[in-house]
């Protein structure tokens, strides 16, 4: 049962699906890369948990687990009946008879018997060897089909007159109108993949139900037919707008007909268009694009009077959800694992996060301006975004309370609460500081020697700083070696002169001068 189990992420993603979208348990599998009975299996787990959607914001991942699985382990049944198949094959060929109807029978006369979900699966493995073409229906509103077209378009450089790079071509196109829109783009890259997508909603002023993208890396991670895994930032993307993302099958080009067939029209009837054209800037081509995107849009069907623009405005637009208040920033994702100080490295940059984590493995978000960090799906820190390399960024409540009390201090504070026992004991807190990189790493080492005046009172650590000073010995063991041992107490002689040594062979500075004066 564990090896098969959903992770949180999800199965709130599941949760999300079925009750603000209503979609179908195999609508949800395709998006959350697992299968129809995995889905209708969790469901009915939340369900016995009682866990609804949406869920309580003070709950997390690890309680989630908890709540969902606490009541699992069940003691073997027995082996429901099977399906009557051959039956089953012969009663479809009848008029209005559907599997469910069929399933409905099955379940009289079985109770327990299998669910419709499994039912269907364990009919079409009984039907393996017939090929079955599935129909597409595009209903209003509910997919937008996205791609990159296979021409690309030159931008050329105004100073050298070469090929400064090859223009990517983004397609957008909604199933039930076959209304599209389309960009030029520096490149195929996550950056430019998310920025086509929030141009192209804001372009039909409104939010489909599914994404259908082909299997692009930027889109998909890693592309299979029956388990997907979309990119991390791509789903982030969804969630924003309150859509899901169910990725074309590999080889299977009639998931994604309309799309394709939408950037062949487009192709012929906007970049042919275009092809005498010489492009210096992105900006430049993208006019271009524009002005013959209205045209394509007006233009009437071959097998319909209306355009695709009318088919949008009656079709489309009424059944597509409404755009959030802010538009999505783009956010890159990243695995990081709190090290021992409870910090996370972004770009040579270290931002806290609560010391409980220390070694954990943790989601970062990353936006132009917010470093956001997520344990278990649960935001458990939040900085504003620093380029200064090797610089830390730490929230006091993220640290230890014996850590948190070294933030009252300050270089000048420590060095007056010094001055205030005597010049040597700030000679000695100043030079610590001093020989450090930065002073607060000399903190706990000044602070020591703070104590110190406690434990043998003021005039003794005066003294004992004043030899320290005068050996030049300026850490926080040699003051406490000097009091343990009483050197304070014995009186500090000064260096004794070297006597100069009389001796033939030793001429002495005059020598030197004279031979200096010698013309």
């Amino acid at each position: 049962m564990a090896k098969d189990r959903l992770s949180m992420r999800k199965f709130k993603e599941v949760l999300r699906l079925k009750h603000e979208h209503q979609l179908t348990n195999r609508k949800i599998a395709k998006s959350c890369a697992t299968s129809h009975v995995t889905v209708g299996k969790y469901l009915t787990l939340a369900e016995k948990a009682g866990i609804a959607w949406p869920l309580p914001e003070d709950i997390d991942d690890g309680e989630l687990e908890r709540r969902l699985y606490q009541k699992v382990e069940r003691p073997a049944a027995q082996k429901p009946a099977m399906p009557p198949m051959e039956q089953v094959f012969k009663e479809l060929k009848r008029k209005h008879v559907t599997l469910q109807l069929l399933w409905y029978e099955y379940k009289q006369d079985n109770p327990e018997g299998y669910q419709y979900s499994y039912f269907c699966e364990l009919y079409q493995k009984w039907r393996k060897g017939l090929d079955i073409s599935m129909r597409q229906e595009h209903l209003a509103g509910e997919k937008l089909f996205v791609d990159y077209a296979g021409q690309t378009v030159p931008i050329i450089d105004p100073q050298t007159g070469a090929v400064a790079f090859e223009a990517q071509i983004f397609v957008a196109t909604l199933g039930a109108s076959n209304y599209s829109f389309a960009e030029a783009t520096a490149s195929q890259k996550l950056p430019d993949w998310i920025k086509s997508h929030i141009r192209a909603l804001a372009f039909f002023g409104g939010v489909p139900q599914i994404l259908v993208p082909d299997n692009l890396k930027s889109g998909v991670t890693h592309p299979c037919r029956y388990e997907p895994d979309v990119n991390p930032t791509y789903m982030d993307l969804a969630r924003h707008y309150g859509t899901t993302v169910i990725p074309a099958r590999p080889g299977k080009p009639k998931d994604k007909a309309k799309v394709e067939s939408s950037v062949l029209i487009a192709e012929r009837w906007i970049l042919a268009a275009l092809r005498n054209h010489r492009f210096f800037s992105l900006a430049e081509l993208n006019n271009a694009i524009a002005e013959k995107l209205v045209l394509f849009n007006q233009r009437p069907l071959q097998r319909m009077k209306a355009s695709r623009r009318h088919l949008f405005e009656t079709v489309d637009r009424p059944a597509l959800a409404p755009l959030p208040a802010h538009r999505y920033e783009f956010a890159q994702w990243k695995k990081a694992t709190a090290n021992i100080d409870y910090h996370v490295e972004v770009d040579r940059h270290y931002y806290s996060v609560p010391y409980q984590l220390r070694g954990q493995k943790l989601d970062v978000s990353m936006t132009a301006t917010v470093i956001a960090v997520f344990h278990k799906n649960r935001r458990v820190a939040s900085h504003l975004r620093s380029h200064r390399k090797y610089g830390h960024t730490t929230v006091a409540e993220h640290m230890p309370k014996s850590h948190q009390r070294y933030l009252q201090w300050t270089p000048s504070r420590i060095i007056h609460w010094a001055g205030k026992t005597g010049p040597y004991t700030q000679r000695m807190v100043t030079e610590i500081m001093g020989r450090k990189p930065h002073p607060e790493q000399g903190f706990r080492s000044c602070l020591g020697v703070m104590r110190l005046g406690k434990r043998y009172s003021p005039d003794r650590l005066e003294k004992a700083c004043e030899r320290a000073v005068a050996i030049g010995a300026y850490t926080y063991h040699n003051v406490e070696s000097i009091l343990k041992n009483g050197l304070d107490k014995q009186p500090l002689t000064p260096p004794s002169k070297a006597r100069s040594v009389s001796h033939p062979n030793i001429r002495g500075s005059r020598y030197y001068h004279q031979k200096e004066n010698q013309p």
